[in-house]
């Protein structure tokens, strides 16, 4: 029985991950496309200028620029795409003067890459001015035929620029709420936390070791969404502190960091939880309100998943998670069994961190649990 249950386990280990990537995945594609439809506009509106208005017959480096400045990021400050597309500018200029006084070649090519990169640095103190410009003067010097017969030896920098200009315009034009990609990352994250905590109540309450361990799969293939997650929300409050126009914003993306190693942690305790309640109920030990408390967590993270999705204060979510963390007194729960007593304990720290989470003071959210 045990050779037939393991070909099943892993069968339904795979279904769990593929569900969760697939989930992630279209998330990603929901929250990119209009990005990605934006900057493929304008690397070919770029294209259309350099050939139709400016004249090149190879306007090669406008699109370029355009989709390096741009991209599929929701990072569009003016700062960012400004120094993206001058170190397009600038590796394109400084390779096209390599290539039109000196030639090209091994040594021409260290010397370009060499003074581009100081150039940039000079300018400015990220790294993305002064890796363009690397990349773009690597690209002139390593492929100088991409110039038309009778082109300017500077046709290639003025496309840059077109193409550089057509970003700046779009960037300007098209203004972004940086809250709106964390939030929605946010809510994604905190239901998958909630619908494995619904799993694993069910598990609890049927004495299943198979709905169980499904919720630790669910568990395990959640730690993309929440890297990404805290990723994004750490890329958006750095954004705000760069820019003026969002500083309004800079308290909330900063509260979503905190939240997003918070819940983080709650997940990681909540896996812990998981592989210690197989182990329970495989020994054949019976927890109903461990169960139900479990479920009451989970209604309380849904609660919170909402509220940070629409960026609203989680009274509700507090509201519930105190309630649960009132009852998590081990012994009144499982007043004769320890090992569904250590469930509780286990559960007890996943609730302080959602507590927290949810804008709960570290000394409020232990003191909300019973005393041992």
């Amino acid at each position: 029985m045990g050779a037939s249950a393991s070909p099943v386990r892993a069968s339904a280990a795979l279904r769990v991950l593929v569900a969760s990537r697939v989930r992630a995945g279209r998330a990603r594609v929901r929250a990119s496309w209009w990005f990605v439809l934006q900057a493929s506009v304008a690397a070919g509106l770029a294209f259309a200028i350099a050939r139709y208005v400016v004249g090149h017959d190879y306007p090669f480096f406008a699109p370029v620029s355009a989709w390096v400045a741009l991209g599929f990021s929701r990072d569009r400050s003016v700062r960012r795409v400004a120094e993206l597309a001058a170190g397009v500018a600038i590796g394109v200029a400084a390779g096209d003067l390599v290539v039109h006084l000196i030639g090209s070649g091994p040594w021409q090519m260290a010397l370009v890459l060499f003074g581009a990169a100081l150039l940039g640095r000079f300018l400015d103190a990220g790294p993305m001015l002064t890796t363009q410009a690397g990349v773009q003067a690597i690209v002139i010097v390593g492929l100088p035929s991409l110039v038309g017969a009778g082109a300017s030896p500077f046709s290639r920098w003025v496309d840059a620029l077109v193409g550089g200009a057509v970003a700046l315009a779009v960037a300007l034009l098209t203004p972004t709420d940086p809250r709106r990609h964390p939030r929605r990352l946010a809510r994604a994250a905190t239901r998958e936390l909630a619908g494995m905590l619904e799993v694993l109540a069910r598990g609890l309450g049927r004495q299943s070791v198979d709905d169980i361990e499904g919720a630790l799969l669910t568990g395990r293939a959640s730690q993309p969404s929440l890297d990404e997650w805290r990723s994004a929300a750490a890329s958006a409050a750095q954004l705000v502190r760069l820019a003026p126009a969002h500083r309004r914003h800079r308290a909330e993306l900063a509260r979503m960091v905190d939240t997003a190693v918070l819940t983080d942690r709650a997940v990681r305790n909540a896996r812990v939880l998981a592989r210690r309640a197989v182990a329970a109920v495989a020994d054949g030990h019976d927890a109903p309100a461990l169960a139900d408390t479990v479920e009451a967590t989970a209604r309380g993270v849904e609660d919170l998943a909402e509220a940070l999705g629409n960026g609203a204060e989680p009274r509700g979510a507090r509201e519930r998670l105190l309630a649960v963390a009132a009852a998590l007194d081990p012994y009144a729960l499982a007043p004769d069994d320890w090992q569904v007593q250590s469930l509780v304990l286990l559960l007890r720290s996943l609730v302080v961190d959602l507590l927290e989470a949810a804008g709960v003071p570290p000394g409020d959210a232990r003191e909300a649990l019973p005393e041992l």
